[in-house]
């Protein structure tokens, strides 16, 4: 008897296969559909939230997990947004290029094609439900979306939207599927289904991802951790430094592109710090640094080796005072999370120095962390950010959802 999972992945499978027709047009009428949807029925989808948010303050859950969770007016616009900006981009699928003609007459390139099946496992984040079920439609994939018990009713609520616009487009029933139950055996299920499911993409705390990284025979497209640093270099410029430094910790706690660590060159400390302490304090942030920072603000918690290794998603951040661009550099590589991690500068060579030597899925000159993501990047939205260097590395959007096969091209040519 085949178990839950097996029978979902057997349906996701049949309709991969049957996405391979679908044109552009059809999938962007989908989503377009989706995105008039969630505005029409924003009231029940807000509601469905409430009672989410509900039983996650009962249970006691944290801060940063009720940020991720809760919907608002300006969410779900985002949301309907983010539908439209993935109407607006190009679609990969079936792109040609590479093309080279060799001696013998044959035209020989890649073609960019789906990757298959993708489950996405994620946790209370609703935005997750719509931005994976539009990237990977609109990318030729189908998916299976298993979300936390913690959003299950936004998700069922967002869930029967996604249904409502596949089935009045004419587009396969099952390219969107949702396990509909909290059993967590569904979760080991669909990390052992290898020949059904494609790729595991886990969105959520580091335990989820390093257990989904741990047991899964599905290849996982994951980042465990969220340790951002901004280093304010020799040769800023004060202003932009003291804005980017602020925005990157308190614009939001909660998110895996938040700065955690500040680093600033010594020469540069006495002049900046004391100003964005300031700023900090105002928004409750505590901070915890080095001997060297200490001396320029006494009042500040010692940092501990702890501290450098440590993705707060709290209003606590660590500071670091360092010699130079080198010393920056080495202490990003050794502590962070390969993630996202900014230099501001107005030094052009220096610049370019971190920009290559920094081995992150996103490195930025003069630019908040806070930008990290897929709806900044232009892709619409991101069905995640990958920290792996293989198959593809930072945030993902359609085109990390794709392959490349070789495709050959001839005219009656035989091998000797």
């Amino acid at each position: 008897m085949q178990n839950h999972i097996t029978q979902i992945a057997t349906q996701a499978k049949a309709a991969f296969y049957q996405l391979a027709h679908a044109e552009s047009a059809r999938k962007n009428q989908a989503l377009i559909l989706l995105a008039d949807l969630i505005g029409e029925h924003e009231n029940t989808l807000l509601a469905a939230n409430v009672q989410d948010m509900a039983n996650a303050q009962q249970k006691g859950v944290d801060n940063a997990m009720l940020d991720r969770l809760k919907i608002t007016s300006g969410s779900l616009k985002n949301m309907r947004e983010g539908l439209l900006q993935i109407v607006a981009l190009p679609d990969p699928v079936g792109e040609m290029d590479e093309f080279r003609l060799r001696p013998n007459g044959l035209r020989i390139g890649k073609m960019r094609v789906p990757l298959g099946v993708i489950g996405m496992i994620y946790e209370a984040r609703p935005n997750v439900t719509v931005d994976a079920a539009a990237l990977c439609l609109k990318s030729g994939n189908a998916c299976i979306l298993r979300g936390g018990s913690e959003a299950f009713h936004s998700n069922m609520a967002l869930a029967k939207l996604i249904k409502q616009a596949l089935h009045d487009t004419g587009l396969p029933e099952h390219a969107v599927c949702f396990v509909e139950d909290t059993d967590r055996q569904h979760v080991g299920d669909m990390l052992q289904a290898v020949d059904l499911i494609d790729v595991i993409i886990p969105r959520g705390g580091k335990s989820l991802v390093e257990r989904i990284s741990t047991e899964s025979r599905v290849p996982v497209i994951k980042h465990l951790d969220g340790i951002c640093h901004v280093y304010i270099d020799e040769f800023a410029d004060k202003n932009k430094a003291i804005a980017i430094a602020f925005n990157a910790k308190t614009s939001r706690y909660g998110t895996c592109n938040t700065m955690e660590t500040l680093l600033i060159h010594e020469k540069r400390a006495a002049e900046i710090l004391p100003e964005l302490a300031n700023l900090y304090a105002e928004k409750g942030v505590e901070l915890r640094g080095c001997l060297k920072t200490r001396d320029i603000l006494p009042n500040m918690i010692a940092a501990t080796d702890e501290d450098w290794d440590t993705e707060y998603l709290a209003p606590v951040l660590a500071i670091k005072i360092v010699a130079n661009i080198d010393e920056a550099i080495f202490h990003i590589n050794q502590h962070g999370s390969h993630h996202t991690d900014s230099i501001v500068t107005e030094n052009y060579t220096l610049a370019n120095v971190f920009l290559r030597v920094v081995d992150s899925a996103s490195v930025m000159v003069n630019a908040s962390t806070r930008f990290a993501d897929g709806f900044e990047y232009g892709l619409g939205a991101e069905i995640g950010i990958s920290t792996d260097k293989i198959h593809v590395r930072g945030p993902v959007g359609l085109h990390g959802l794709t392959s490349q096969k070789w495709v050959v091209l001839g005219d009656g040519q035989v091998r000797g």
